[in-house]
């Protein structure tokens, strides 16, 4: 069995200097991206059994991120490249704080309908545990088929765990992602969002409340990441845990990091609860070192 992730594969072309405008930037690196991809990487390289359903453009930089995940050992089977679809790219820079910004360019590749279309109760019957974020969701016609991927986890015992990853330039409008965000909070075994997330998603400021009301809003537990003040778990564990030191470069995919830490160290222990508390303290320090390297992965 294996833990299905839903979601697209991207390339971030990053310029490893800091700036605050793109138009600046004399030259970019190209590195892996995409949540989806990123968290599915992250938890195949710790052992655990990782499946990606989406896709890119059946060009070069498809063709290079599709021989990335296969070396990182990351089951393709529900992952296309399309014909008539360019891969995404998403230029990127990065501020004196390490704070990213994203221009992105090619086709919405409505990744995960195409690797799913007629085929989702197949990929849903080979997987033990199902990871969502709010990317697959912009699109209309994605959205009905993750979301129905969602329900049909939930009517099977199948456990969720949900990234917001909310990235508000990819909505129309703010509302919209707010309420796609918070329906998948109800039966997710785990949800993991930034302070900032949860207080869009709740309205909470305080990183206690926002928890509470996401708790309440139907997730059995919820990791709060607060960046250099560490992260906090709560709902049927609860679990502080300090900020580990770090020379930052850039904050790209470090929570994609923690997040697949948290990921794999669940799959292994068959989606037992205690395995998030266990396996923070790791999630933490590598999400640090995440942020000394310009890019998501190494």
């Amino acid at each position: 069995m294996t833990t299905l992730c839903l979601g697209e594969a991207l390339v971030d072309l990053i310029c490893e200097r800091p700036l605050h405008d793109v138009a600046e930037a004399d030259a970019f690196v190209p590195a892996f991206g995409g949540v989806a991809a990123n968290v599915a990487v992250t938890a195949a390289r710790h052992g655990a059994a990782i499946a990606l359903a989406g896709g890119a453009g059946a060009d070069p930089w498809g063709r290079w991120l599709r021989a990335r995940l296969e070396r990182e050992g990351v089951d393709l089977r529900w992952f296309e490249l399309g014909e008539e679809a360019r891969t995404r790219l998403a230029f990127v820079v990065v501020d004196e704080d390490g704070e990213p910004r994203y221009d992105l360019y090619g086709d919405d590749p409505r990744a995960v309908l195409h690797a799913l279309g007629g085929r989702l109760e197949e990929a849903l019957a080979a997987a033990d545990g199902l990871f969502l974020t709010t990317n697959a969701l912009v699109d209309r016609a994605e959205r009905e088929l993750v979301l129905d991927a969602r329900e049909q986890a939930l009517a099977a015992g199948t456990p969720i765990v949900f990234d917001p990853n909310i990235r508000l330039h990819r909505w129309a409008m703010r509302s919209q992602a707010q309420s796609y965000a918070n329906a998948c909070v109800r039966g997710a075994l785990l949800v993991r969002a930034t302070a900032a997330e949860a207080e869009l998603m709740t309205g909470e400021s305080d990183p206690e409340l926002a928890a509470r009301a996401l708790l309440k809003g139907g997730a059995r537990m919820v990791v709060l990441t607060r960046g250099a003040a560490g992260a906090m778990l709560r709902g049927e564990l609860r679990l502080d845990v300090p900020g580990v030191a770090a020379e930052v470069r850039s904050t790209v995919g470090a929570g994609d990091t923690l997040t697949g830490v948290l990921l794999a160290r669940l799959a292994l222990s068959g989606y037992y609860p205690a395995a998030a508390a266990a396996a923070l303290p790791d999630a933490v320090a590598e999400a640090a070192r995440a942020t000394e390297r310009w890019g998501a992965l190494d």
